[in-house]
């Protein structure tokens, strides 16, 4: 995936925001007497200007020193839920999320979120607690190997064992999370290490030079690459979330059209091109549009840009985009040829390889007549449902009456599940950070959390009239819904909208296809009222059952000034589709249950 090569300039780090701060924020740099507030300090100077996270015994000392910082602290109602705002504010800021906790359990209930991040690449420092050293390894109080546990999830990990050094290490983690490929970081902060006395100030924040990514492709592949791109008479363009992530969603979209190529999305590339151009064919995978997979089977030049061909996108690896020639563009030179071999490897940041691309290209290639098939798929295959008035309501068209009712610039978020795929289906989607979910870990969840860290984000950008809708099932809403506290503490505009089927909906839906209905634990019948709880939290809460409630319900939960929950009950037989069996070839998507 490509990114910037170098951290942000901290001097144009944005100014935090005054309303509902834990401390004054019209403040100079906390001032160096601890490796507690080295480690604040190191946080300021490299631009973090807000932090969510749960206090604990052996991550006290750096609280305090958080007391007398300019950062913004959310104190959240569990760390799972601390790793994920953290997450969605650093895809909506463009900017590293911060979280903490506390040692032993707090930091093992970062985990979900740090592997989530680690998954998605997204760029997000966590600092845990940790027992002093000299009880490192005697199975203390809240004790547990840390460094051990996230090594295989993060970009790296740190161990602090001096108050002199501790301040350049997190400012080096803060840097490396975002550097080339982002993703998670974490230091782990002994309590005898962040209470030592220092006067050492952390340096800047920079990253080992063997860190560095390579920026620029081979010139000589950019130009075998080139010629391919002109004989090609089905090109497609597959953008991933590696475009969003390196900010080249200009030139993604320059590139495009300047040379009449359809786009792909992946599912975390939505955004990066806008839904509602001629050229867009939406987002490919398991429950990608038909047209957007016919032309990722029938193509003979795909030019994938930030993706890391994952299952979900490519079902059988063996039939995916089986007659074409490959141009791979990615800043992690690990992801070439890893699932999908690439005939043209160009290695570097997407804008700038992209840019390299065009002026390399002395023609465009002659795709009319494949443009004109793109758009009869478009046609053979739309994106419809039934929504007799005489039946459940249905969730699509919930999704659809909040994207009628919002601005192009709402940002969405999701738990994960069937309402997943619909708030990513039934949404139009044209710009960037708006698109909000867990995508390789797949974290139920994840959606209200997410809310949380992209509220706040957009309020630090100055955009507090923008709106922040959350999708959620009702088994995913169930598992963070103490979220709810910390939104309503905080007086957070959030819209939540529960589709509540009863079910583990998509569960539900492979039982049925594959386990021969055979619905084992995938019922849902027992959960609480959610607009009720809602209303317990000191949110508001309402509950539609019908098509004719839905609109003014809509309104009344975006017009409220606060956190709201809409509980609606749909239809708990509906399915998504299109679906792609798994391992499947794309070609071959299913639009009902017996063409599985």
């Amino acid at each position: 995936m490509s990114e910037r090569a170098t951290p942000r300039d901290p001097a144009n780090r944005a100014e935090p925001a005054d309303e509902g701060a834990d401390a004054p924020t019209d403040q100079e740099p906390i001032e160096v007497t601890s490796g507690a507030t080295a480690v604040v300090r190191a946080l300021e100077d490299a631009g973090a200007t807000a932090a969510f996270g749960v206090q604990g015994g052996a991550i006290m000392p750096v609280y305090d020193a958080l007391y007398d910082s300019s950062i913004k602290h959310v104190m959240m109602a569990h760390e799972q839920g601390a790793a994920h705002a953290a997450d969605a504010y650093g895809v909506v800021a463009g900017e590293p999320g911060v979280c903490l906790a506390t040692s032993g359990p707090g930091a093992t209930n970062l985990v979900t979120g740090i592997a989530d991040a680690n998954m998605d690449s997204d760029a997000v420092l966590a600092l845990t607690g940790q027992v002093p050293s000299d009880m490192v390894g005697s199975d203390a109080f809240q004790e547990t190997d840390t460094i051990g546990i996230t090594t295989p999830i993060t970009k790296h990990n740190y161990f602090a064992s001096s108050p002199d050094r501790i301040g350049d290490q997190v400012g080096e983690a803060f840097a490396l999370s975002e550097t080339g490929r982002p993703g998670p970081t974490v230091v782990d902060l002994p309590k005898d290490v962040t209470g030592a006395e220092t006067a050492r100030e952390p340096g800047p924040p920079r990253v080992p030079e063997t860190s560095v990514p390579q920026r620029e492709a081979d010139a000589d592949g950019v130009r075998l690459a080139a010629r391919a791109v002109e004989r090609a008479e089905k090109p497609v363009c597959l953008f991933g979330g590696g475009v969003i992530k390196g900010d080249a969603c200009e030139e993604a979209r320059s590139f495009a059209r300047e040379y009449g190529i359809p786009v792909v999305t992946t599912m975390p590339g939505i955004g990066t091109f806008p839904e509602d151009d001629d050229l867009c064919l939406e987002w490919a995978g398991m429950h990608g549009t038909g047209y957007a997979n016919m032309a990722i089977t029938h193509t003979d030049l795909l030019v994938a840009v930030g993706t890391r061909f994952d299952d979900r996108l490519t079902g059988g690896v063996d039939t995916f985009a089986p007659e074409a020639e490959v141009i791979h563009v990615d800043i992690d030179p690990a992801e070439i040829s890893k699932n999908v071999h690439a005939d043209y490897p160009l290695v570097g940041d997407a804008g700038l390889v992209l840019e390299q691309l065009s002026a390399e290209l002395d023609r465009s290639p002659d795709a009319r007549e494949w443009r004109e098939q793109c758009r009869a798929w478009q046609e053979e295959y739309p994106m419809t449902y039934s929504a007799p008035k005489d039946e459940p309501l249905k969730p699509q068209f919930v999704v659809e009456a909040f994207d009628e009712a919002t601005a192009a610039d709402t940002i969405v978020t999701t738990g994960v599940g069937q309402h997943q795929m619909w708030a990513s289906q039934f949404w139009q989607y044209t710009e960037p950070r708006t698109w909000v979910s867990s995508h390789g870990l797949g974290t139920m969840g994840y959606g209200l959390p997410a809310a949380i860290g992209a509220r706040l984000a957009a309020d630090q950008q100055g955009e507090e009239d923008r709106d922040v809708v959350c999708f959620d099932g009702d088994g995913s809403f169930l598992m963070t819904q103490q979220g709810l506290s910390v939104a309503v503490r905080e007086e957070m505009d959030i819209t939540v909208a529960v589709l509540n089927n009863e079910y583990i909906g998509m569960v539900r839906q492979w039982q049925d296809a594959f386990f021969d209905g055979r619905r084992m634990a995938a019922d849902y019948n027992w959960i609480p009222e959610f607009d009720k709880l809602a209303e317990a939290f000191g949110a508001r809460g309402w509950r539609v059952d019908s098509y004719d409630e839905v609109a003014e319900t809509v309104d009344a939960a975006l017009d409220y000034d606060g956190p709201s929950v809409v509980d609606f009950h749909v239809d708990p037989e509906e399915n998504v589709y299109p679906m792609v069996s798994s391992g499947g070839a794309n070609g071959q998507f299913a639009l009902t249950e017996d063409q599985l």
